[in-house]
């Protein structure tokens, strides 16, 4: 009787656990499998990189897809192949950080660069080699240090 109760509750734990663990799934895909549009905006924006890594994480609805380069440098696009957070060890290509924002750090930070950027629901923050998080909001005024 013990060993059925033991039987019983491990199933009921198993088929419960089972739909939790295929909500998020994350899946190595190949360079060849990258949406086009990515590569793309790879090849124009960190030409001289290397793609090591790539992961799709797929949560419910939404899908995401992170790519790791040859200097560590992180890039998470969005299921519409958008990119929403790029997290660098070194300065970001000038060409990744919008104008208005380049010019704000520029003026106000001259000795410090630009190592992250993301876009959040309502705003977006970049990261200065310094640890400074800066917001800014969608249109790229500046909102407040985090």
């Amino acid at each position: 009787m013990n060993n059925l109760k033991r039987t019983v509750n491990t199933i009921l734990f198993l088929v419960l656990l089972l739909p939790l663990s295929s909500f998020t799934q994350d899946r190595h895909i190949p360079e060849s499998e990258i949406p086009s549009t990515i590569r793309s905006y790879i090849k124009t924006h960190f030409p001289n990189h290397t793609i090591l890594k790539t992961e799709v994480d797929k949560g419910g609805k939404s899908k995401e897809y992170e790519i790791r380069l040859n200097d560590r440098t992180e890039l998470v696009f969005n299921s519409k192949f958008q990119i929403k957070k790029i997290d660098g060890k070194t300065s970001l290509p000038q060409s990744v950080i919008p104008t208005k924002i380049s010019e704000y750090v520029k003026t106000r930070y001259p000795d410090k660069v630009i190592t992250g950027w993301e876009m959040k629901w309502k705003h977006q923050e970049i990261e200065l080699d310094s640890g400074v998080e800066l917001e800014f909001s969608v249109e790229g005024d500046f909102l407040r240090v985090d």
